[in-house]
């Protein structure tokens, strides 16, 4: 908490915001924080990011997109917080010519006639290249001390998790200072994600952990958090209605028709032939374009890596996939057709639902799905497809 600082409970109350609200509209999942309000906030203040700045007009847009319109005064007070500070002690006043296109700020003055006009009396700024820096960070930091997989088992009493990470059984052990996250919907951008609880945390779920690991990699002390119940279905498509944006196929491994509604926020791309070759060789245990060589590579978690199995090439099939489909070619649901192959990763409102919604939809996928006729012999992970890769830039 910020009290006893010296500051007024006005500016406190502020600064306890700041984590929150000066998060870009994209992000990486290590800096996925609280989305700043849709609707332009009530009263004197304004949150977003600067588009530009001309005499003593800023213009800014908020995450939602709407353009505000700042007035700037000679009074106006301008500091600079380093991303993740919500101490303003620790700002440093800078000049009205030292804010650049891209800076995020926090503007809090009288509100003007319009809702998109405000008058600014103070001006809290985070620099984009501070926020890129810290992106990269904590990116880094994710590859290094993060983790995934398919949450199952949850254990209330000790706050642990159990998470599969491909063949390995990893114990997720949380905390109170633990940081949660949750994504829910149809959309798994980040700024859609809300700040979640333990308890939120189901069996089946896909995880991603980032935390200390043990020497073995068998327990995490778990950081921070990011859930959400999605699932993997394969199969063929059965029909397509493109005026309701749905398709029907039979799941490979449940042996359920699934009506699957594709919406504005569902990502589909298509593999290319060769790539797809590639996948279903080293899905039957191959290396990377190579004959299969018997055994298995294992599946992978969010965001986890894989585990390599006998005669595997030591990285996971299902991994290399989701990780270059924001490089794909993108599709629509005018491209699909009757009887393609289709991987998807889907949204469900209810376990036993027969109806679901697309996060990610991938076609070009017949040889994969061949490799493994009993079922998907890959997952894909929702954490980075839907939307593109993650913008270690900072503000959009």
């Amino acid at each position: 908490m910020l009290t006893g600082f010296g500051i007024s409970k006005a500016a406190q109350r502020v600064c306890v915001l700041l984590p929150i609200l000066f998060v870009p509209a994209t992000v990486p999942l290590a800096m996925a924080q609280a989305p700043a309000p849709a609707a332009a906030p009530a009263g004197g203040r304004q949150i977003g990011t600067v588009k530009q700045v001309s005499g003593s007009t800023m213009t800014l847009a908020t995450d939602a997109g709407q353009p505000v319109e700042v007035t700037l005064t000679d009074s106006v007070r301008i500091v600079q917080l380093a991303p993740g500070s919500t101490d303003l002690k620790a700002a440093t006043p800078i000049k009205l010519a030292d804010i650049a296109v891209g800076d995020r700020v926090l503007v809090t003055g009288k509100a003007g006639d319009a809702a998109n006009q405000i008058t600014a009396a103070r001006i809290i700024l985070m620099k984009s290249t501070d926020i890129a820096q810290k992106h990269a960070s904590e990116q880094a930091d994710w590859q290094k001390r993060g983790s995934g997989g398919i949450v199952s088992a949850v254990d209330p009493a000790a706050t642990t998790l159990t998470v599969m990470e491909g063949a390995k059984k990893v114990q997720v052990k949380t905390t109170g200072t633990t940081i949660f996250r949750r994504y829910s919907g149809d959309s798994i951008k980040f700024e859609d994600a809300v700040p979640g609880t333990f308890a939120q945390v189901q069996s089946g779920d896909q995880l991603r952990v980032r935390g200390a690991k043990s020497e073995d990699g068998l327990t995490i002390d778990a950081e921070e958090i990011v859930s959400g119940s999605f699932k993997n279905l394969a199969g063929t498509i059965a029909t397509i209605n493109s005026a309701d944006g749905t398709i029907t196929l039979k799941d490979l491994a449940s042996k359920k028709m699934m009506t699957v509604k594709v919406t504005a926020n569902s990502d589909l791309r298509r593999l290319p032939e060769r790539a797809a070759a590639m996948f279903a060789a080293r899905a039957k245990g191959g290396a990377a374009g190579a004959p299969a060589a018997g055994g298995q590579t294992g599946e992978r978690g969010p965001g986890g890596a894989g585990q390599g199995g006998p005669g595997g090439s030591g990285r996971s099939a299902g991994m290399d996939l989701s990780q270059m489909l924001s490089r794909l070619p993108n599709e629509t649901i005018a491209d699909l057709k009757v009887g393609e192959a289709v991987m998807i990763v889907v949204s469900q409102s209810a376990p036993s639902s027969s109806s679901v919604t697309a996060v990610t939809l991938l076609t070009g996928v017949e040889p994969i799905l061949a490799a493994s006729p009993g079922g998907a012999p890959m997952t894909l992970s929702p954490w980075s497809v839907g939307g593109g890769a993650p913008d270690a830039g900072g503000a959009q």
